[in-house]
């Protein structure tokens, strides 16, 4: 390759692979672009790809770039390139093709008969293969350009500790960023962090960085220690050379908490402590996730809400739904339903408390709706209407959030999203009458990492584990 050109490349795989990342995206849409063309000649013997399929194809790419970045698929700071890559590619990619396929269900029926589900079956396994082995490629190639020099970018650190330890053990694994820790320069002659832990050679003091930059064609200093002299003193050291200064933000301080997390809101970055994951697009693609899955399964489940009817009116008089105020998202009340379970009035006298064992306050028929949880199906309603989603916290009763918010921690922030008709902790174990610390600790973990792919481990363990609960009476 001409010298020229070989600049070039270095240049580009320079930038801490994003330049990688970017090429990567219009890989992806290429791989599936070519993979739907051969399924489509497989299948259809057709060179060109009718409109039909066109649509399906598009549709396709469009769930799959808004998944991918859901997914986080495109994450140049990594040290599982492949692996932790196929777990996330292939999440990703069940949900586009997924949502693509109750789209065209829903609006175009008939595309389905004939060999369209063989198509779009081929055009899921070719396409995840493809990109797979695109990605594969891609990173052969930066292995190869890496081993002859061109893709390298030195780095040196100013200042040993668990930080820049921890930095440099992430860059030098970094398959995408294309960086390499090289060495550090500190003035105490016994480092604050052992070597042994990993090995990151000593080059000097810092009054050698600038002759230490020069020699061995340094791209960038990163700044690994804490206070503002020694960045000071680095700019001084380097004050006419043209060369790169990062000061790394010490976070390790801050590891051992479950509730922070860094951001970047307008360019500002930020130390997320209790922040709400439902804001910008997300809270869209949740909206949309619920109405869309809620109004599918009141389709689908429509003649067992009529059987269930009938034997609530049946088993005892009354209406056939039971209305409760519950507090919600922002600590906003809405009237949630539920089949009705126990005889009109139960809860005249006695008010809002805790259902307990050896109760008998339900119907025949209502307890064993309590049981199976089938009680809670008319709040696939109140999710079509807004008030709740399918998944999230369990939301409670006005009087006894005004008690359970001075005698759990946190307990409040279960509000910072919809409740949800089920939720992590319910799946763990935690409904009904069981520790409530465990189940706000539950409810706190769901919203630290909510993601479309946890709302369906939610649901599908919701399913697969049953609606049997126990703790109900």
């Amino acid at each position: 390759m001409p010298l020229g050109l070989g600049n070039i490349f270095n240049g580009l795989f320079k930038q801490y692979g994003h330049t990688v990342i970017l090429l990567l995206r219009f890989i992806d849409i290429a791989m599936l672009i070519g993979a739907a063309w051969v399924s489509n000649y497989f299948w259809l013997r057709q060179f060109f790809i009718n409109q039909d399929y066109r649509i399906v194809i598009a549709l396709g790419i469009l769930a799959t770039i808004i998944f991918f970045e859901i997914g986080q698929v495109y994450r140049p700071w990594r040290n599982d390139a492949m692996r932790g890559e196929v777990a996330r590619i292939v999440r990703a990619w069940v949900s586009a093709i997924v949502s693509v396929i109750f789209i065209v269900a829903l609006i175009r029926l008939h595309f389905w008969f004939g060999s369209s589900y063989r198509w779009i079956v081929t055009w899921w396994v070719l396409g995840l293969l493809f990109m797979l082995t695109a990605r594969r490629l891609l990173a052969h190639s930066l292995h190869w350009l890496r081993a002859h020099g061109w893709s390298q970018g030195r780095i040196i650190m100013v200042g040993l500790n668990q930080m820049a330890i921890a930095v440099s053990r992430q860059l030098n694994h970094s398959s995408w960023a294309g960086l390499h820790v090289i060495g550090y320069v500190d003035d105490a002659s016994v480092a604050s962090v052992s070597e042994s832990d990993f090995l990151l050679p000593r080059l000097g003091k810092l009054e050698d960085l600038a002759a230490i930059v020069t020699r061995d064609a340094i791209d960038e200093v990163w700044i690994a220690f804490p206070g503002e002299s020694l960045a000071e003193r680095a700019q001084h050291e380097l004050r006419h050379l043209p060369v790169s200064i990062r000061l790394v933000i010490d976070c390790f301080a801050f590891k051992q908490s479950k509730f922070l997390s860094l951001n970047t809101v307008a360019g500002i970055p930020t130390l997320d402590v209790s922040v709400s994951p439902l804001h910008g697009v997300n809270r869209y693609i949740k909206e949309i996730e619920d109405r869309l899955f809620a109004f599918i399964l009141l389709l689908l489940i429509s003649p067992l809400l009529l059987f269930i009817a009938l034997g609530v009116k049946l088993s005892s008089s009354g209406p056939v739904f039971y209305r409760q105020e519950r507090v919600g998202w922002n600590n906003r009340k809405f009237t949630i339903l539920k089949f009705r379970s126990m005889p009109v009035d139960t809860e005249a006298k006695s008010g809002a408390v805790w259902s307990k064992p050896g109760e008998k306050r339900a119907t025949r028929f209502g307890g064993f709706l309590r049981k199976t949880s089938l009680d809670e199906l008319p709040q696939l309603i109140n999710v079509l209407k807004g008030d709740m989603s399918l998944v999230g916290p369990r939301p409670e009763r006005p009087d006894f959030v005004e008690v359970f918010k001075d005698q759990v921690p946190n307990y409040m922030k279960k509000h910072m999203v919809k409740a949800g008709i089920t939720g992590w902790a319910q799946v763990n174990g935690w409904r009904g009458d069981t520790d409530l610390n465990r189940r706000i600790e539950h409810d706190l973990y769901y919203i630290q990492h909510w993601s479309i792919w946890f709302d369906l481990e939610i649901a599908l363990r919701t399913v697969l584990t049953g609606f049997i609960n126990k703790n109900a009476y």
